[in-house]
């Protein structure tokens, strides 16, 4: 098998020493003067030849191999374009690929399923650093790697382990409160919100939010917990004064399922006898008219906690980066608040 060039190669066709070449396609990082005349020459030399730097060697020597990783935690890794996540990993990769890194993906185990095992989390180390997604924290695990000083950004908002986990995630708290004031605005009192019966900074964060906004407009709204039977009584909301249900966005859908589910069931409809909010978007495919809500910046997150994983990483960590970042949620007005008859 004919071996591939290398940097003696290179340093031949091109007239100067292998020194010289190991410091121009390692960027330079000392910031050893040289002519650009002779940069341009071991470039042109390496692009000729084909060269490819050998990626043990590159990470031997500057301890870092430009991989990052990725670790979710959901059942089965998003492809679907209808899958809530899949716009995080689109911006994972479109940031990854700009900033000149590779991305290795970690499957968690052979039979589909993301598991907190401890020797699984710990594989991530093969990467310069890693992202991490799902609605829950492995503590141990993530608590050694931090402590260690491995790179770790969690895409979402994350409070576990006192704060001290890197993240980029959505302000959730903002866009809840700014909902329930539109419907305030529409002139509803009473409003009942459906969540998921699962704790996660993201469901607690909604939860606050929808709170504090019936707080500062003096709103009458009963916090429920869906726990996956039955079905809501809407008719009996609707009987006790109720004009508005608001519901939780998980990538489960369960709870905006449920919600439509009893409206049909009781030959009701949103907006005509209750309106209908939503703390996110609802799931794809969904017929009808569009549902008010919030725009989760799915994508930017992807991109942005790339970045702030690639500056973890990077030579410059000095730089100090914004290691919790929030990005705001863009209204979506919809269709389905319709405006109080009895205001």
């Amino acid at each position: 098998m004919a071996r591939g060039p290398r940097q003696a190669d290179i340093a031949r066709m091109s007239g100067v020493s292998q020194a010289t070449v190991s410091v121009v396609l390692g960027g330079n990082r000392a910031g050893v003067r040289l002519a650009e005349d002779t940069r341009r020459r071991v470039l042109a030399a390496a692009e000729e030849l084909g060269y490819v730097p050998d990626p043990v060697a590159t990470r031997l020597a500057s301890s870092r191999n430009n991989l990052l990783g990725l670790y979710t935690f959901t059942a089965t890794f998003p492809t679907d374009v209808a899958d809530s996540y899949y716009p995080i990993l689109v911006g994972v990769e479109e940031e990854a690929a700009e900033l000149g890194q590779d991305l290795i993906l970690f499957t968690g185990s052979s039979a589909g399923t993301r598991t907190h095992d401890h020797t699984r989390i710990h594989r991530t180390r093969l990467a310069d650093g890693c992202l991490f997604l799902g609605r829950h924290v492995p503590d141990e695990p993530i608590r050694e790697l931090v402590a260690s000083g491995f790179p770790v950004v969690y895409i979402g908002r994350r409070e576990e382990l006192g704060g001290t986990i890197p993240y980029v995630g959505a302000d959730y708290v903002s866009a809840s409160a700014e909902l329930i004031g539109r419907l305030a605005d529409a002139g509803h009192t009473t409003i009942r919100y459906l969540r998921e019966d699962d704790d996660a900074p993201s469901s607690r964060d909604r939860e606050q939010g929808v709170l504090a906004g019936a707080a500062a407009h003096r709103l009458d709204v009963r916090v429920d917990r869906f726990d996956g039977a039955g079905l809501p009584d809407l008719g009996r909301w609707a009987a006790e004064g109720v004009t508005a249900v608001v519901v939780e966005e998980t990538d489960t859908g369960a709870v905006f399922h449920a919600v439509t589910g009893a409206l049909a069931a009781a030959g009701m409809s949103a907006p005509g006898d209750l309106s209908l909010a939503v703390l996110g978007r609802p799931p794809a495919g969904v017929p009808g008219p569009v549902v008010s809500g919030f725009e989760v910046p799915r994508r930017e997150m992807g991109r942005g906690a790339v970045r702030l994983l690639d500056a973890l990483v990077g030579p410059d960590r000095r730089a100090a980066p914004e290691l919790h970042r929030l990005l705001p949620c863009a209204p979506v007005a919809g269709d389905t608040i319709r405006r109080n008859q009895d205001v």
